[in-house]
């Protein structure tokens, strides 16, 4: 029910006014990739903050941001996991999403984070890649790397739009 209530919202939010609870398509493409709108990435913001935002001030603070899903943690292993994931989450508070580092994440630092078009984004994805192309560590790709890895390059969200698109499509 909740993931269809979610559905919902969005669709009401994609429908610009007049609403008429049907949708043209650039509406419909704000419907299926929100992040893509600037209303529809204003309101997926109002909602992270909606969710994560303990003291209703409208901010995250680092402890808001980094508090861990409901649950239990039942291993040693599953804990390791969970502190790697509350590092990450620290890091990327501090260095990526507070941008004048006052400790404090704002609507619009989050929507700047979020933004598809933010460098950041293509940033982190080309490190990925590197990471996982760059067997002798040097921190740059080789020929031999680049050609022994090529199907994971041309499967890249960056290079397979295609891929990414709805099946439906």
């Amino acid at each position: 029910q909740e993931v269809l209530d979610n559905l919902k919202d969005r669709w009401y939010q994609a429908d610009n006014p007049p609403p008429d609870l049907l949708l043209n398509e650039e509406e419909f493409l704000s419907f299926l990739h929100p992040e893509h709108s600037r209303g529809m990435l204003k309101f997926m913001v109002k909602e992270i903050i909606r969710d994560l935002d303990q003291d209703g001030d409208k901010k995250l603070t680092l402890s808001e941001f980094i508090s861990l899903p409901v649950g239990t943690v039942e291993n040693q292993q599953a804990q390791d996991i969970d502190d790697d994931w509350v590092k990450d989450r620290r890091k990327e508070f501090e260095e990526v999403i507070d941008a004048n580092h006052d400790g404090i994440v704002t609507m619009e630092e989050l929507e700047e984070y979020m933004d598809p078009m933010n460098e950041y984004n293509a940033l982190n994805e080309a490190k990925q890649m590197i990471a996982v192309a760059d067997e002798n560590q040097n921190h740059h790709l080789e020929l031999e790397e680049i050609l022994k890895y090529s199907e994971y390059f041309t499967g890249s969200k960056l290079m397979d739009y295609a891929r990414n698109v709805h099946e439906e499509f």
